[in-house]
């Protein structure tokens, strides 16, 4: 075990007013002094005195010291680790604990790599191991990761046990292989509600939101009740497929069953009703909310912004600020969304510009696609292309196509040749670019590019990609 330096040797119960309410006539435990820390400060000092007392081999009493480290949220997962690599022998709850830690961290595969630690030093896991390691492949989107833990989880007889069961339906939903999550969830013959919600979760988040339906009916019509987390799943699929009258239908459940309507449930209420262009509806339910988090200001702003009430979207974002909530990415991809449907060019730049400077967020490709978009929309072709040029990563096709679609409406060839290009360099066979170019030519009376175009077309006998024709028609 790595010793702590000698100034955090202290007495807990004289520093720490937080435990003042232990009896002073004997001194309390240490393991239930780890149980109370706040902090990693109090937390060393618990450390110096297992050591000083010996105490730190009692595994309870270290257990509780790494559950603190690796889980709280005033942890510090290095020191946890610190912690578990100097444990002689580290029992079952200690692997669960790290596995769990770092299947959250930006790291997930460390999670996998502590499981054949696990192995190796024949420590048994247990119902509570997997869904730490599923979680873990699910940040990873591991396909492979899931399917050698499911292998375990079947040759450990686990493959009937709810939590494992459970976890398998979620890890292979978010790493897109509905169809093993499916297999796993109709090979289980009594499902909880939780799995149920897995597999509903799964479908909706994989736009698969016609499943996510008619499995949510299948789950009420088993005499299921669904809890918060299904409705606010399926009131997602219902966004995604416009399926305004089901989704009111489930908001008259939620009332007939008394459901409280907190954050979670309320932003995916509003986000449904909003992204189907029922705004009255969407701000009835913003405004009747007791609690807003940056998700429910997100769903309302940017349902009024697409659905052409740019002013009133900016409004709220003025809002949002004067009560404290700070925005983040997704708020300012709304916000610009706005200033593009309304044409508020000065607005967009300054947004654009308060994002690293008051928030430090940084403009993320989404953010430039709006810029370029609405640089492009007032006919500021060339800024709009050095923005392009300006950003730290390479730019892709979609954000030049955005480009191309406002110098096809303006009528620049020359910025259009240049753009055109650089789409020719990331996709060489995308011919849909040469087809606008070519219109562009032809507008213009140039038959002799328009000829050359089409010879290329021609000769490399290229087809029409998908999906262009809307860049197109953009104009």
């Amino acid at each position: 075990m790595f010793p702590p330096k000698p100034s955090i040797i202290k007495h807990f119960t004289n520093s720490s007013s937080s435990f003042s309410s232990l009896p002073q006539n004997s001194p309390p435990s240490l393991s239930i002094l780890a149980d109370r820390c706040t902090s990693m400060h109090q937390l060393k000092q618990v450390h110096a005195q297992m050591i000083t007392s010996a105490r730190i081999h009692d595994t309870f009493a270290a257990s509780r010291l790494l559950s603190f480290c690796a889980l709280s949220n005033s942890g510090d997962i290095n020191y946890a680790v610190k912690l578990f690599n100097y444990t002689q022998e580290p029992n079952n709850f200690m692997y669960n604990t790290m596995i769990r830690a770092q299947a959250s961290t930006e790291n997930p595969s460390n999670a996998l790599l502590l499981y054949v630690q696990m192995r190796r030093m024949n420590v048994l896991p247990g119902k509570h191991t997997f869904p730490f390691l599923f979680k873990a492949c699910s940040n990873m989107k591991s396909i492979c990761g899931c399917k050698q833990v499911h292998s375990h989880v079947i040759k450990l007889g686990l493959d009937l046990e709810l939590h494992a069961v459970n976890g398998l339906v979620r890890g292979y939903s978010v790493s897109g292989s509905l169809s093993d999550a499916r297999q796993v969830f109709d090979e289980i013959s009594e499902r909880n509600l939780s799995i149920w919600t897995s597999m509903i979760c799964g479908y909706a988040q994989n736009d698969y939101s016609d499943e996510a339906l008619v499995l949510f009916n299948q789950m009420v019509d088993h005499g299921l009740e669904p809890n918060g987390a299904t409705l606010a799943s399926v009131l997602s699929a219902c966004a995604r497929e416009g399926c305004l009258m089901i989704g009111e239908k489930i908001e008259v459940f939620m009332i007939e069953k008394g459901v409280e309507l907190g954050v979670i449930l309320g932003t995916a209420l509003v986000h449904m009703y909003a992204k189907n262009g029922a705004l009255i509806k969407a701000r009835e339910v913003f405004y009747s909310m007791q609690e807003k988090n940056v998700a429910t200001w997100n769903a309302m702003i940017h349902g009024l912004a697409v659905h052409g009430h740019a002013e009133a979207a900016l409004e709220l974002f003025r809002k949002l600020k004067i009560e404290g909530i700070v925005p983040n990415g997704i708020t300012f991809v709304a916000v610009l969304s706005a200033c593009c449907h309304g044409g508020f060019l000065e607005e967009g730049r300054k947004f654009f510009r308060s994002m690293k400077q008051d928030y430090n967020i940084e403009p993320k490709l989404e953010h430039f696609s709006c810029m370029v978009d609405l640089l492009g929309r007032e006919g500021k072709l060339i800024e709009a292309e050095q923005l392009i040029r300006d950003m730290k990563w390479k730019a892709d096709v979609m954000i030049w196509g955005a480009l191309l679609s406002a110098c096809k409406k303006c009528g620049n060839i020359v910025v259009a040749e240049r753009v055109v290009n650089e789409i020719l360099e990331l996709d060489p066979h995308n011919h849909g670019v040469r087809v606008i170019l070519s219109n562009m030519y032809a507008e213009d009376g140039r038959w002799e590019d328009v000829l050359s175009q089409r010879k290329v077309i021609k000769e490399g006998n290229l087809k029409k990609v998908p999906g262009w024709s809307s860049v197109d028609d953009g104009a």
